[in-house]
């Protein structure tokens, strides 16, 4: 089944912020711009039971709240606003429709990624369930349209454990408007590779240690400074200047 899903005749529909509805445009066609500004195709409702746990996240790249449907799409989320080369995040951009094996098929993607390197569609899928016919048949179909425009596919599973505590962590020093521009610049000339946290905070005693931390926390966020994210985050973390 897989080595027929060539999908012909792709159309894309999508929303706009105002209100308005463009249907079945020529997907090839469709411009980056209009897809960066399009709200997301699908609303959500939160009832007693649901099976997801939906909501919205306030994106330091975005400077506004973005969708998710799942504690995995948020966790996607916070990876892309982590992501220095990410430019652009638009939950749920467009629903795809084409015909493949006889049939029109749809999907609407969770992510669409404006990136330095482009743009990037992604699907967001638990790891045991990729396997299923179903779910390996629209992902296959999906990434040919895609890629036939030159963008890149990405289906985002679960990621390390304590990768993903540690940048969850950081998000709560994204938002840069808190802290001051003269201790980041302090912090920027204070912490030479190879210095850990603890060295750093003890470097200047002129401010107080918690302002200190939250500062190079904020920095970290950034990836103006960086440390091994696979290990959990500590006061012995070894810092280095981002390349």
């Amino acid at each position: 089944m897989l080595d027929k899903a060539a999908p012909e005749h792709v159309r894309a529909s999508f929303r706009l912020t105002d209100g308005g509805l463009e249907e079945d445009c020529p997907w090839g066609v469709v411009a980056e711009e209009v897809l960066g500004g399009a709200a997301p195709w699908r609303t959500f409702r939160w009832r007693k039971g649901q099976k997801h746990y939906s909501g919205v996240f306030w994106a330091a790249t975005e400077r506004n709240h973005v969708i998710y449907e799942s504690r995995l799409e948020l966790a996607r989320l916070l990876f892309a606003d982590f992501d220095t080369s990410v430019r652009r995040i638009v939950a749920q951009p467009f629903l795809l429709k084409a015909e493949v094996a006889g049939a029109e098929r749809r999907h609407i993607p969770d992510y669409l990624l404006f990136t330095a390197a482009g743009p990037v569609v992604v699907d967001v899928k638990p790891r045991h369930r990729l396997a299923r016919p179903k779910v390996a048949f629209t992902f296959t179909w999906t990434k040919t349209a895609v890629e036939s425009r030159g963008w890149q596919y990405e289906v985002w599973s679960e990621p390390p454990k304590v990768e993903l505590e540690n940048i969850r962590f950081l998000a709560g020093y994204r938002r840069d408007w808190l802290f001051d521009q003269t201790l980041l610049n302090e912090l920027r000339t204070a912490s030479p590779d190879g210095s850990t946290l603890a060295d750093v905070v003890r470097s200047l005693p002129q401010w107080p240690k918690r302002v200190v931390h939250a500062h190079l926390l904020h920095l970290l966020w950034r990836q103006d400074l960086v440390t091994d994210l696979s290990r959990p985050l500590s006061a012995h973390g070894v810092l280095r200047s981002a390349a």
